[in-house]
């Protein structure tokens, strides 16, 4: 044991998770629904209870915001051809922090300093002074301005990388926050179709 609490209580939550465990070990390693969802970090959202999901039903890609990076890509791409999902969702949400700064703004903040940075609402500034790096201003942090835009940007890019076949629907949304709904973005989703049908 540390003396970090945090530390404490996870491993004490694990220790309580293996006691109920069960057949759990036997589950498939693909996906048993055929599908995947990239989505953002937040803590607020819950996949697993947003869209029904149990533990090996599908694949669950976490990033900054939700978006289609080159590494989210390269999950989706193994999460079908190794693995075999068939149907992909996009989903950002409401009040998501990457619409609070901008790239220019992070790798300032990081060129000044590492440690935790400080938000009044309108402005973020460093508490502390020295010791950053200016590596961060060479970092596209793929920031949203407008949640919808910034879904359809994602679909196409994931539609239009030419390591993804033609055959898997793309569909996008964006989780409300305040009330837990799915709000399909009908453009991205449009934008994500099926262009050609699977052979047989």
């Amino acid at each position: 044991m540390t003396d970090s609490i945090i530390y404490n209580e996870v491993q004490q939550a694990n220790a309580d998770y293996v006691a109920g465990f069960g057949d759990k070990g036997g589950l498939a390693l693909p996906p048993a629904r055929g599908f995947a969802i990239l989505t953002c970090m937040d803590a607020r959202l819950d996949p697993a209870k947003y869209a029904g999901l149990a533990e090996g039903d599908a694949h669950v890609i976490r990033n900054a915001g939700g978006r289609a990076s080159d590494d989210a890509i390269r999950s989706l791409v193994i999460s079908h051809k190794l693995l075999g999902t068939k149907e992909w969702f996009v989903i950002h949400h409401t009040n998501c922090g990457m619409e609070l700064f901008t790239t220019d703004i992070l790798g300032s903040l990081l060129a000044d300093n590492l440690s935790t940075a400080s938000f009044s609402g309108t402005e973020w500034s460093n508490p502390q002074h020295g010791g950053g790096s200016p590596t961060g201003k060479y970092i596209n942090w793929l920031t949203i301005t407008e949640q919808e835009a910034s879904v359809l940007d994602d679909v196409k890019r994931i539609r239009e990388h030419p390591l993804v076949p033609d055959t898997i629907p793309i569909y996008g949304f964006v989780y409300d926050v305040k009330t837990g709904r799915l709000n399909e973005v009908k453009d991205a989703t449009d934008a994500g179709r099926v262009r050609t049908q699977m052979a047989s």
